[in-house]
């Protein structure tokens, strides 16, 4: 039988109140009940122990004998229970928990995290990656970093920056074809994960309405940052968010063909629930994401 159907632990968290200060009068002040209540409560464990546990007496109170034992094992394991969810609320404000995709984890936050944890060093960090949008309520999660519209119920979220995307393919690559010098040099080469809706909407956006890369070899690697690893080992052109690559591009693994950029109407946001948005360690990371990524919003 569990303990809170033996023992009403109501009634104790007063007994140990009245029993400390001797007064049903401050342990109504201190647990905010009134005198009535507090005599109900000390009654109901008198009748559940089966001795009485105070004498009464006109303006004053004091422990029998059965009342003076009880009192400091209560203070006592009081005491032990509000330690451990003291111990308890200390851990978790002390661990953030991160959910984005692998390509963002990767190309952008491994860069920044260290930084993040000498700026708060009281604040561990765990980084769980996924394709899908966290549940807030069925993960173990403080924030999520994903990209969308931004408007989730009972989400607050802040814009970090655009999702738009190019191909992008290793100069070896270019190079067998005499290089890439018009969109439709593209489609003379194997294109990854011909699938991707980015494909269409970015060669719709070059001026080619149909490309027709439905007959091509299927392929999906399940994170662009897979892709982008194909794409420099000269197995296909990817199409990339660029901004992630820039030192790929920097150090001649990977180039960026042309200037235009396509979207699909998503970007990337910063979102944790909006009940939790005065938690320390969310409005640390909140604050720091606004001082690295000039385009954050709120």
């Amino acid at each position: 039988m569990k303990l809170s159907r033996q023992i009403p632990l109501n009634a104790l968290r007063v007994f140990e109140s009245a029993a400390r200060q001797l007064s049903f009068t401050k342990a109504g002040e201190e647990l905010g009940l009134t005198q009535t209540a507090v005599s109900y409560q000390i009654k109901l464990l008198e009748d559940q122990i089966g001795e009485p546990l105070f004498l009464r007496r006109p303006r004053q109170v004091t422990l029998t004998d059965a009342g003076a034992r009880l009192a400091p094992k209560m203070t006592e394991a009081f005491a032990i229970m509000g330690e451990a969810l003291s111990s308890l609320k200390e851990e978790a404000e002390g661990m953030l928990v991160i959910h984005t995709t692998a390509t963002f984890a990767s190309r952008w936050l491994a860069h920044h995290l260290g930084t993040f944890q000498m700026e708060n060093p009281g604040i561990a960090v765990r980084l769980e990656t996924s394709q899908e949008m966290v549940d807030f309520t069925r993960a173990e999660a403080d924030v999520a970093i994903r990209s969308g519209s931004g408007e989730w119920p009972g989400l607050k979220s802040h814009f970090l920056m655009k999702s738009d995307f190019t191909p992008m393919l290793s100069p070896a690559l270019a190079e067998t074809i005499g290089g890439v010098n018009e969109p439709a040099d593209l489609l003379k080469l194997r294109i990854i994960d011909p699938g991707d809706i980015w494909w269409p909407l970015w060669f719709e956006a070059a001026g080619i309405a149909d490309p027709d890369l439905s007959g091509r070899p299927f392929s999906r690697y399940g994170a662009q940052s897979f892709e982008a690893a194909a794409a420099m080992a000269g197995q296909g052109v990817a199409i990339l968010k660029p901004e992630f690559y820039a030192d790929d591009v920097a150090l001649g693994r990977l180039i960026q063909p042309f200037d235009l950029r396509a979207t699909d109407g998503s970007d990337y946001w910063l979102a944790y629930p909006e009940a939790r948005r005065h938690s320390k360690k969310i409005r640390a990371f909140r604050e720091f994401m606004r001082g690295k990524m000039p385009t954050f919003r709120d």
